[in-house]
Formats: structure tokens, C-alpha cells, sequence
């Protein structure tokens, strides 16, 4: 069905949901470097934002464990939200680009230049907000409550054994590009926002790792007196974010490749 013909309420099919990601890959690593980094600080905020909604809302909440978890992964989905609506360079998305460079259309050194890139940005843009936090008084609402909440959970994360990282990182960027590849089957932005809402929320209530939202946790924990160094946000950043790799690019995108794009063999 052409595009002049489709019916505007239909999704697109997967074949087609992977032609397009494959286009968007090529045109992200086409990108120049000052798009490239401003987009990514860009990210680094929206996702930083959907960690401050997080923990506010789990803040004494007083639904119960299932409950306030997802209450919270519906509150964080507002980054992958304004991520993909607003437009931003997410690390943890971008690695669907490897779909394009599987079909030789992106080199490996351009999809590298933009995983460094974008991961750095992502960086200093979730990082940075989190210094603004810290120093806005938010840790403070109701009655410094936040504070402890933040501390929690920052704690928890540089507490994770190293194999417990990875593969919880590998777990959560399955389900973070499955929400970018169930947006790119929608045609409108409240079909996009929807198909975003479920594996973001599940990916955080089943406490999975993301390497973008840690760069906001680690160092708000930080700054509100958790004790952990340097050498603790390294610690889970490295395995966390190998996870994400190996889950976004090797769990999604090069198994829909190899399913939809790898050409057939003869005979």
C-alpha cells in the first residue's frame, strides 16, 4: 500500500517499521557535530526530566510495591517522550542505527562518531541538570523526603554487581528501542506517546538499567550526600551501558535486520 493510499489509522507493517528505522539511522549519522551534540545534551535533559517526575512520584507514595512502580515508569516515560516528539539524539535509541550500518549504508566509523558523540552529550546534559536540581531546592519537597528518595536510589544502582548491570541494561535497551520501533509504526503523536508509555514504564518498574537515565541519578545521589564516588558511577555507567548496547543493537536491531533487510541467500 502507498503511502498516498494508506489509511491514516493503520500502523506501519514491521517491514516497512524497518525500512523506516533504517533511513532515520542513516540520517542520524549524517548529522554535523554541532547538531550531533546539541541534540544530545538536548536528550541527556529530556531524560533527566523524566527522572526528576520518577522521583517525586515514588516519593512516600504509599501505593504499594507493584503499584508505585508503575505509577513511576508511567512518570519516567516523559523523557522517551519528549525525546521522540520533541527531537533529540538519545544514546540508547541510537543504537537502532546499527540496522543501517548492517545494510553498509552508515560505516562503522560514523556510527561510532555518533554513539561518542550523543553519549557524551547525553552526558553533560543529564549530569548538568542534575546539578541544576540539586541546587534548585526540588531534593527538598515534602519535607527533604526527596532528598532520601534520590539517595535510595542512587545507592542502589553503585551497589549492582557487575553481571546484575549488564544484564540489566541489556533487558532495558530491548525494551527502549522496542519503543522507538513501535513509534515509527504510528502516524500520529498520541499514538507515538502510547506506544512509548508501556515498555518505558515496564523497563522501570522492572528496575532495569539505563545508561542516560544513570547519568542523572549518579550524580544527583552525589550532590545529595549519597555515599558514592567517581569510581562508583564508572563503575555502573561501563556495564550498564555495554548492556544497552548489546540489548538495543543486538536484541532489536539486528535481528529485525537479519529478519527484514538481510538480502536472501541464492537458491
Amino acid at each position: 500500500m502507498s503511502e498516498n493510499t494508506r489509511n491514516p489509522i493503520d500502523a506501519y507493517a514491521p517491514k516497512e517499521i524497518a525500512a523506516r528505522v533504517e533511513t532515520a539511522g542513516v540520517a542520524k549519522a549524517h548529522l554535523n557535530v554541532l547538531q550531533t551534540i546539541a541534540l544530545g545534551f538536548m536528550a541527556g535533559a529530556f531524560i533527566a526530566f523524566g527522572a526528576m517526575y520518577y522521583t517525586v512520584v515514588v516519593t512516600d507514595s504509599g501505593l504499594g510495591f507493584g503499584a508505585e512502580r508503575f505509577l513511576g515508569g508511567i512518570a519516567f516515560s516523559l523523557g522517551l517522550v519528549l525525546v521522540v516528539i520533541a527531537g533529540a539524539e538519545l544514546f540508547t535509541g541510537n543504537n537502532l542505527i546499527v540496522m543501517a550500518w548492517a545494510e553498509k549504508k552508515v560505516t562503522s566509523r560514523q556510527l561510532l562518531r555518533n554513539w561518542g558523540l550523543v553519549y557524551l552529550a547525553n552526558f553533560a546534559g543529564a549530569s548538568a541538570s542534575a546539578v541544576v536540581v540539586h541546587y534548585s531546592g526540588v531534593l527538598q519537597l515534602n519535607g527533604g523526603e526527596v532528598a532520601k528518595t534520590a539517595v535510595a536510589i542512587a545507592s542502589a544502582k553503585a551497589d549492582l554487581p557487575f553481571l546484575e548491570a549488564v544484564l540489566r541494561g541489556v533487558l532495558c535497551n530491548a525494551l527502549v528501542c522496542l519503543a522507538v520501533w513501535l513509534c515509527m509504526a504510528a502516524h500520529s503523536v498520541s499514538g507515538k506517546i502510547l506506544a512509548i508509555l508501556f515498555p518505558i514504564s515496564a523497563f522501570v518498574a522492572l528496575g532495569f538499567e539505563h545508561s542516560v537515565a544513570n547519568m542523572y541519578f549518579l550524580p544527583l545521589g552525589m550532590l545529595a550526600g549519597a555515599p558514592i564516588t567517581l569510581a562508583d558511577m564508572v563503575g555502573n555507567l561501563l556495564p550498564v551501558t555495554l548492556g544497552n548496547i548489546i540489548g538495543g543493537s543486538g536484541f532489536v536491531a539486528l535481528v529485525y535486520w537479519a529478519i527484514y533487510l538481510r538480502p536472501n541467500p541464492p537458491g
